[in-house]
């Protein structure tokens, strides 16, 4: 089983990203969970998002305190929250910066294992004309997690895509974009 925490802020996509995640391992045949958790309800203010994909049915219904991987859409937030709280030493921190992994070492509180950051923010305004952070950083622990190769994400989400955004199809394109670039992207 693979457990993941996600720390944003409301109003980043942090949510939709882990619940499309939840979504694309259940296709490729997993057995999921994605929920938030969250503090005060309003734009701006820190949640927390977590994931678990498993070959096997899942029966633990908490959060998570040991996580594999831990996603931080908001790079603010390495000062504010413990990121690093319980990541295993196994697994990797993915952050949204335009700091490479060695700038961003010094504020993990010590952290030993794999650092890989992206910068979500060029990727989202150069592909989708705006600031949606969560479509690059799906892209990223699709591509650092391993969870499902590249070709039945990539597909997966097209499907999703067409779905969610039926009315305005024109979206879709600078979303796939997003997406493939991100998977390219990411450094570690």
């Amino acid at each position: 089983m693979i457990e993941i925490r996600w720390h944003g802020r409301g109003g980043q996509g942090a949510k939709t990203a882990s619940l499309l995640l939840a979504d694309a391992a259940f296709n490729t045949g997993k057995y999921i969970q994605g929920f938030p958790e969250y503090g005060p309800e309003r734009m701006g203010a820190p949640i927390t998002c977590y994931n678990r994909i498993s070959d096997e049915p899942i029966r633990i219904h908490s959060n998570i305190y040991d996580p594999d991987y831990v996603v931080v859409v908001d790079d603010t937030l390495l000062e504010a929250v413990d990121v690093t709280a319980g990541l295993k030493k196994e697994g990797a921190i993915i952050i949204n910066t335009t700091k490479t992994p060695d700038e961003v070492r010094p504020l993990l509180k010590g952290y030993e294992g794999r650092v890989c950051t992206i910068d979500a923010k060029t990727i989202s305004i150069d592909t989708l004309g705006k600031y949606f952070p969560n479509t690059p950083m799906l892209a990223a622990v699709v591509k650092v997690t391993g969870i499902m190769t590249e070709e039945d994400f990539l597909k997966d989400m097209e499907s999703s895509f067409a779905h969610k955004f039926a009315k305005k199809p024109d979206v879709i394109p600078g979303n796939m974009e997003a997406l493939r670039r991100s998977m390219h992207e990411v450094k570690e």
